[in-house]
């Protein structure tokens, strides 16, 4: 029994000894977490009347003077992408990187991400919903002063969406999983057939 009691008041003590010597950390000015929830929620009222439906997306994209952006990885991108959008994968979004390339945040910009598309797991995997690259690209977009800013809403299967896309890539899960399901490699949509 004092053998137990010794080890216990040891390890007691060795644990305090060692909180005792660790230090506080440094404050980073470069880091602001209550910033950051503060204007999440600011993003989260202003996202509630700016999530489209598949046809306003797909016309929107379509006007003068929209960027539809991407926010996916570089890789994802490449496998498949709605036409005409743009790559800026979420690490990548920096002060000096969208003045490069939205200096105007007064710019339409469109949003989607991997949770936008179904039946593609290799060009878009699914997240948590909690977890969605929209959200994420939507406060960072508002948090960098972009209010212009409008998210694909719904979950849309890309071999029948109205939505085109471009595989900059062979996707061959999507044409796989396709003739899988239909049979046939000729009834793959018109808007793929660059990959066969």
């Amino acid at each position: 029994m004092k053998i137990l009691l010794c080890i216990a008041t040891w390890a007691l003590c060795s644990t305090l000894a060692t909180a005792a010597a660790l230090d506080a950390p440094p404050a980073n000015p470069a880091i602001d977490m209550q910033g950051f929830l503060g204007t999440a929620a600011e993003a989260a009222q202003h996202r509630a009347d700016r999530r489209l439906s598949e046809r306003d997306f797909d016309r929107m994209r379509r006007e003068p003077g929209t960027v539809v952006l991407d926010a996916r990885s570089a890789e994802k991108f490449e496998l498949m992408h709605v036409r005409g959008a743009i790559n800026l994968s979420f690490p990548d979004i920096t002060i000096a990187s969208l003045a490069e390339l939205l200096p105007d945040t007064n710019t339409r910009i469109l949003i989607y991400c991997n949770n936008n598309f179904e039946n593609s797991p290799r060009a878009f995997p699914t997240k948590r919903a909690d977890a969605s690259l929209n959200l994420s690209t939507y406060v960072a977009l508002y948090t960098h002063g972009y209010r212009n800013v409008y998210e694909l809403a719904p979950l849309l299967d890309p071999r029948t969406s109205i939505i085109e896309f471009e595989p900059a890539a062979p996707d061959r899960g999507l044409a796989d999983t396709y003739e899988r399901t239909q049979g046939e490699s000729s009834a793959w949509p018109a808007q793929f057939t660059s990959q066969r």
